[in-house]
């Protein structure tokens, strides 16, 4: 196969790895194993005995049988049979053994991985599997694909500096709002460092005719120019007081004139909530390509208080979108759907992973991680809302079933 120089993922799709290489189920659809072979092994050579598309499809099949981490990576693979070590590219070591990497081996690999290159390999991998992809582009009017842009603090893992102490480490990613697949993950310095990531986050993904939504912190001419006129792709950002002049500018509309153009009411978690969406065509209104602004009123009410008073808080977006291309549900669908990334993606990583517990603080071994529980929620998810939890005791009982749900077959 020739390498494609544009294509995410090089000519490592025709080789695993250098010793013991796992064949290809299907040429014409790549498996897991294919895609992580692409990221380069940090090692040397010499003395180098368990392949690093290894060492990474052993680690992805025990976070999705549900480890927290390193530790309890190695234990899942001590515990696995031969024939799951076999299918995972294990190096074999005798006739019908083949042998597992120490959690020592795991840790000091996972620290010096290039993180961005296993991000962009799960990333490629779920796109690539992604069912609609082959289908033509939406035309004008239809629902078009979504990718929220966000960045979470891993609270417990830091980088490591000269006098012991450091940051605590900051992810960025992309997420597609329906398959929460992470599309793209890259480490930054902190929330300031996100607004110059936000490009070169972006840059690889292919976005045309789609619409790319971010909190306030990402909202600037820069972003929307790259977005439309490089990506030809749509904006939806919402806008705060770090941008007080277009915020100004947001809230001096005509609203009191605007009709309520979408209502939702929510009564769970001990509360009702109310959502009411209002829309203003707009032309010439000071930020790039902009077509429409949008007012979302949220009131809520807390069922468990004496009190239960109504607590009233107003957002504002702008957006690219026409009213011809995005219908007010629509609009109100993709604020909402915003919010997946941090209530499907970051919440869930801390919930279920345990992610701000974890004090693994070496390298590249937080990002990698977070890179592995992205990984385990969207291929759990590629069928709809699921008991993440449940899922996950599911993959742990039969060491198989990690497997089967990466597509890699035991023989």
């Amino acid at each position: 196969m020739p390498a494609d120089p544009s294509s995410p993922i090089p000519a490592a799709l025709t080789r695993l790895t250098d010793a013991e290489p796992h064949k290809l189920q299907d040429a014409d659809a790549p498996h897991l194993l294919a895609y992580l072979a692409a990221v380069p092994d940090p090692r040397a050579a010499r003395g180098r005995r368990h392949p690093l598309v290894a060492i990474l499809a052993m680690a992805a099949a025990a976070v999705l049988a549900g480890a927290r981490s390193i530790a309890a990576i190695a234990e899942w693979a001590a515990d696995a049979p031969q024939p799951v070590r076999a299918a995972l590219g294990a190096c074999r070591d005798a006739p019908d053994h083949f042998a597992v990497p120490a959690e020592a081996t795991i840790r000091r690999t996972l620290a010096r991985l290039d993180a961005d290159a296993l991000a962009g390999a799960v990333g490629a991998w779920l796109a690539d599997r992604d069912p609609d992809q082959d289908r033509p582009r939406p035309a004008a009017g239809s629902r078009c694909r979504a990718v929220a842009v966000d960045g979470k603090t891993l609270r417990g893992a830091r980088t490591r500096t000269a006098n012991g102490d450091g940051r605590p480490v900051h992810l960025l990613a992309a997420m597609d709002h329906t398959s929460r697949a992470v599309l793209a993950q890259q480490q930054v310095g902190g929330a300031p460092e996100e607004v110059p990531a936000f490009a070169p986050l972006l840059a690889p993904l292919d976005l045309a005719g789609a619409v790319v939504t971010a909190d306030a912190l990402q909202t600037h001419p820069e972003a929307a120019e790259f977005l439309v006129r490089d990506k030809r792709a749509h904006y939806l950002f919402v806008v705060k007081a770090n941008q007080p002049t277009l915020l100004a500018r947001c809230q001096r509309l005509p609203w009191h004139r605007a009709p309520v153009l979408d209502r939702t009411r929510d009564r769970g978690h001990g509360r009702v909530e109310v959502r009411t969406l209002k829309a203003v065509t707009v032309g010439h209104f000071g930020f790039p390509h902009a077509a429409q602004v949008v007012q979302v009123t949220r009131r809520t009410r807390d069922l468990h208080t004496s009190t239960r008073r109504w607590q009233t808080v107003t957002i504002y977006a702008v957006t690219s979108l026409p009213f011809a291309q995005a219908s007010p549900a629509r609009l109100a669908d993709l604020v909402r759907g915003h919010w997946t990334i941090e209530n499907g993606l970051h919440w869930v990583r801390d919930v279920t992973f345990a992610e701000d517990a974890s004090q693994l603080r070496t390298g590249a071994g937080p990002h990698a991680m977070a890179t592995l529980r992205n990984l385990a929620i969207a291929v759990l998810s590629r069928a709809g809302p699921v008991n993440l939890a449940a899922a996950l005791r599911r993959h742990a009982r039969d060491p198989r079933r990690p497997l089967a749900t990466l597509g890699i077959s035991l023989g």
